[in-house]
């Protein structure tokens, strides 16, 4: 398929004037492909020639101004316009066109529960093409009119109001001039819940097989979403643009969700089947606020090519936190973003991959795919943040009004920002864009403390080249209670500093950055890494912990602090821990990629001994319920580091854990995976947990475990089914990849290390690009922590002919890969 380059982009928008696409849609026509007839109404501003994306099943017509085109002249994905005179046009194109079971394009799902149907589209980035034909680039904006013809019993929705007209067929009101890539609809037997707010019409939907557990969560969405709705009018001075505000929680989605404007979609796995944490709560209120950002900027100002993709993704991630903690009940979501999302940023931030946060250099939208990432999400977030502080919110939010109001229903570029935020503000933005926004890689911080006469000074020791805003939180030991630290003051600093900032006596603590207001790593002071050693658990706030932490991970991954200290530091302090992000985040770093990939295998029983350890501590803690979520992560961390199959299979033949809580669904299926990996289940208890539950969940459940028997005949039908057919959608060959690698099996699946580089680069260009990231994420054998991997690894990169998402994806998991060796060779050397 040939990608749309910047080049071409900037010469079709020059070259045309799109004004209007009518679509009609038949999804009536059969189970593998469905009718797409498109009227696009545009001008040519001069004589010339141009072309129209689509990727159809068959292309049965094409008419320009009435005369037939050739058919044949489609190559690839491209139907070229010949000889076009200056003024307005209609074109009209007829085609077939598939569904697809990636979670690209027309995604087509059939409900194992009740063999109901649904589709819906996911048009980013250059997707929409599969479904209808269109001049494919962000900056072409236009009014779409939808209609589509549905099975009976089935609802329509779209951009637009949707009602049904009297042949049947779902008319979706006009859209506003918006971009290709935001056409949205969503199609089949939805159980919807409607009300009404500020005068618009308000809905969430999703499969009937969930009605009772989006019902049973149904007030508390609504009850975030007009929250958020309301705060957002209260920042802009632009009403909300469009005529509608559906949210459709759809099935096998590869995102957490896509903002398109007036019917946002969500992965259905928000709709909550099972119990969750109060954090995970406060992660799905967080995306409806990223979401319902987007609508302003995303939606109403959207970007001119996709080298600006991180100003949507920034500012909507932002937004997302921010104002989920001023407008919700969940009023620390930063904590989670500083445990969690930063984490994400600051990896991919530390790869040979990584780019700035504003990149110069997007050639072609397969480029620019890649670009989804920590960095664009996170880091970009963090320095928005960043920003807020140094301009202070007031500037921030006139400037970004300011934007709004110039480039409302049209397209903008990051030097478009900038002008508008720098006509808020004295400051000099522009500068500071250069040097947050056109760099790369992480600065460190560390406090290097002087004393003289009984008294200290700080000075914050920069090894990077940016501006920070942060503060400096000086503590000192509770003298009433040993084991607690109290807060003296927090000193605000701004870094380089001109001079050292006198901070009195020493603190038994410096930490800089507490707050976590700008974007950097940090190191102790050799006082101060004694407190944290001793005393971490005694620091006051939920964010100050979530800092120390990651400072701690950092400092593991770069091989100045043992994997083994960082679990000793968690069985010390964490079994006090009462915030949920923190507690989470931490154990699954623990769980996952230190005892997995930077221990050993000889140190690998020991650390899962520990671990249980804690889990157990946990558990003890929270036997009087006034803990639940607290609970429920300790429960779910025991299942996953069991190295013996008696306490999680009698909870599993009870069907709860001894004090709480039941086993749900998701726990029964943990647990069952767990077995698996043991060997202490097979494939009769698999089926009579499916026949139990099921659910689409229920078949993923089952086909991680399938994947994860210690059986050669059920790793080799593991690997047929992910690589060599492409029957399995997009979840389901996430979950049997899930299960496959195993560390307790790494002898079992040796044979399969070399086979997976060949057999990826394969499947990515036969699957496309969903797919790709897919194996490259999952599929990938990190477990195999060896020279032998890694060479294997960078033979592929330097001689396949990869697809870029899966080069982008593989080198990232290599260079995974060449930290942990580094990490395990430090712990030798010790």
């Amino acid at each position: 398929m040939s990608v749309l380059t910047r080049d071409e982009a900037q010469l079709r928008a020059q070259f045309l004037d799109v004004h209007q696409y009518t679509v009609d849609l038949d999804l009536t026509t059969g189970v593998e492909t469905f009718d797409s007839r498109t009227a696009i109404r545009f001008t040519a501003r001069a004589d010339g020639d141009t072309f129209v994306e689509l990727k159809p099943a068959e292309l049965r017509s094409v008419t320009l101004d009435g005369q037939p085109l050739d058919p044949e002249s489609l190559s690839e994905n491209r139907l070229p316009l010949k000889n076009l005179t200056a003024g307005e046009h209609e074109l009209r194109v007829d085609a077939a066109m598939r569904y697809s079971r990636t979670g690209e394009g027309m995604h087509r799902f059939t409900d194992p529960s009740d063999g109901e149907t649904y589709v819906y589209t996911q048009l980013f980035m250059d997707d929409v093409q599969r479904v209808f034909a269109a001049f494919d680039q962000p900056d072409l904006k236009a009014v779409f009119e939808v209609s589509v013809k549905a099975p009976e019993g089935w609802t329509v929705l779209a951009n637009g109001v949707t009602a049904r007209r009297d042949d049947g067929a779902w008319q979706a009101a006009p859209t506003p001039l918006i971009s290709t890539y935001l056409v949205a609809v969503a199609a089949g037997p939805w159980h919807s819940v409607r009300t009404e707010h500020r005068g618009l019409p308000f809905a969430l939907h999703c499969r009937r097989s969930l009605a009772p557990h989006l019902d049973a969560d149904a007030d508390e969405i609504l009850d975030v979403t007009r929250a958020c709705f309301d705060r957002y009018h209260e920042k802009f001075q632009e009403p909300y643009p469009f005529d509608s505000y559906d949210q459709a929680f759809v099935p096998e989605f590869n995102a957490g969700a896509m903002e398109n404007p007036g019917l946002v979609t969500f992965r259905d796995d928000f709709v909550y089947r099972s119990a969750v944490t109060d954090t995970e709560r406060q992660t799905r209120a967080m995306v409806i606020a990223h979401e319902m950002a987007h609508m302003w900027f995303g939606d109403l100002v959207t970007l001119k090519w996709w080298d600006d993709i991180w100003l949507n993704e920034s500012f909507a991630e932002y937004m997302g936190y921010q104002t989920t903690a001023e407008a919700t009940r969940f009023t620390d979501p930063w904590t989670e973003f500083g445990v969690t999302r930063k984490a994400w940023g600051y990896d991919a931030d530390q790869r040979p991959t990584t780019h700035p946060v504003a990149p110069e250099n997007v050639d072609d939208t397969a480029s620019a795919l890649l670009n989804f990432d920590g960095i664009s999400y996170a880091k970009g977030a963090s320095a928005l943040r960043q920003l807020a502080a140094w301009l202070g919110e007031k500037d921030f939010l006139a400037g970004i009004n300011t934007h709004f109001e110039r480039h409302k229903f049209a397209n903008a570029t990051l030097a478009d920002f900038i002008d508008s935020l720098a006509s808020a503000t004295d400051r000099d933005v522009h500068a500071w864009a250069d040097s947050w926004l056109r760099t790369t890689g992480v600065d460190t911080l560390t406090p290097v403390i002087a004393s003289a006469g009984g008294t200290c000074t700080l000075t914050a020791d920069r090894a990077g080249s940016r501006p920070h805003r942060l503060s400096a939180g000086l503590y000192d030991h509770d003298v009433a209670d040993e084991g607690r630290l109290v807060l003296r003051e927090r000193v605000d600093l701004d870094v380089p500093q001109t001079a050292p900032q006198p901070i009195g006596k020493r603190p038994a603590l410096v930490l800089l950055n507490d707050g976590d207001i700008t974007y950097a790593k940090l190191r102790f002071d050799a006082a101060s890494f004694e407190t944290v050693r001793t005393g971490l658990s005694g620091l006051p706030d939920p964010l100050t912990r979530a800092v120390v932490w990651n400072a701690l991970r950092d400092a593991v991954r770069d091989g100045e602090f043992p994997p083994a200290a960082y679990l000793d530091a968690a069985r010390t302090h964490l079994p006090y821990e009462t915030d949920l992000a923190v507690a989470q985040g931490v154990l699954a770093f623990a769980a996952g990629q230190l005892t997995e990939e930077y221990l050993t295998p000889e140190d690998r029983p020991a650390a899962l001994a520990t671990l249980t350890s804690l889990c157990r501590d946990l558990l003890r803690r929270t036997e009087d319920g006034d803990h639940p979520g607290l609970r429920l992560i300790a429960v779910r961390h025991l299942i996953s580091v069991a190295a013996h199959p008696e306490t999680i299979a009698a909870w599993l033949a009870d069907g709860t854990v001894p004090g709480g809580p039941e086993l749900d669904p998701e726990l029964r299926w943990r647990i069952l995976a767990r077995l698996a990996v043991l060997g202490a289940t097979d494939e009769d208890a698999i089926a009579a947990e499916l026949a139990r539950d099921p659910s689409a969940t229920g078949q993923e459940g089952a086909a991680r475990c399938r994947a994860a028997l210690p059986d050669p005949e059920a790793k080799r039908a593991a690997w047929e089914a992910m690589f060599a057919g492409d029957d399995l959608s997009n979840y389901l060959f996430t979950a049997t990849a899930q299960g496959f690698w195993q560390p307790e099996q790494a002898d079992l699946v040796r044979e399969y290390v070399p086979r997976f580089y060949p057999d990826a680069v394969a499947l990515a260009a036969r699957r496309g690009p969903a797919i790709a990231v897919a194996a490259g994420r999952w599929c990938f054998p990190a477990h195999a922590v060896d020279a032998e991997n890694l060479a294997l690894g960078e033979a592929c990169l330097r001689d396949g002919d990869l697809t870029p998402a899966l080069r982008r994806t593989l080198a990232d998991r290599l260079d995974d890969l060449s930290r942990a060796l580094r990490v395990r060779a430090g712990q030798r050397t010790e």
